[in-house]
């Protein structure tokens, strides 16, 4: 599995490539309202990935015959403040997790400080989350996937 997930990624970052949806300057014309490519690449994959969630939720199985379960997430405040943040640091960066990587990928020297950024904060996150817990109501922390 950790091949195909690979071989995903590889191509999943290709498309973000080649779409300009990891290009600093589509992403800084987005957020200013003067590039609209980046629209209708959201846009689409809505309307792609909309119906293909709700028939796999329908009628799907996972790669182990066993049926597909997504659960639905309980919303809190935790979510109203880190969409926020990751929307500051999309739009100051110019790159979200995904295209971080794609952009180190392409040899773009500036985004190793935008994977520092990342990094540093998630670490700085997982080790405040017991003190950010009450103030933000944020739900217990699961560890792993809870499949081994």
């Amino acid at each position: 599995m950790a091949v195909f997930y690979l071989v995903l990624g590889t191509v999943f970052g290709f498309i973000l490539s080649r779409s300009g949806a990891a290009d600093y300057n589509y992403i800084q014309g987005m957020f200013l309202f003067e590039e609209f490519q980046l629209y209708g690449i959201i846009g689409t994959a809505v309307a792609l990935t909309a119906p293909g969630i709700w028939l796999l939720k329908r009628y799907g199985k996972t790669l182990t015959g066993r049926p597909l379960v997504i659960e639905r997430k309980a919303g809190h405040r935790g979510n109203v403040y880190g969409g926020i943040l990751f929307g500051v640091g999309w739009s100051i960066t110019g790159m979200c997790p995904g295209p971080v990587l794609v952009n180190v990928g392409e040899g773009k020297l500036y985004a190793l400080a935008a994977l520092a950024g990342v990094l540093v904060g998630a670490a700085i996150f997982g080790c405040s989350y017991r003190v950010l817990a009450r103030p933000f109501r944020l739900p217990p922390l699961a560890v792993g996937t809870g499949e081994g």
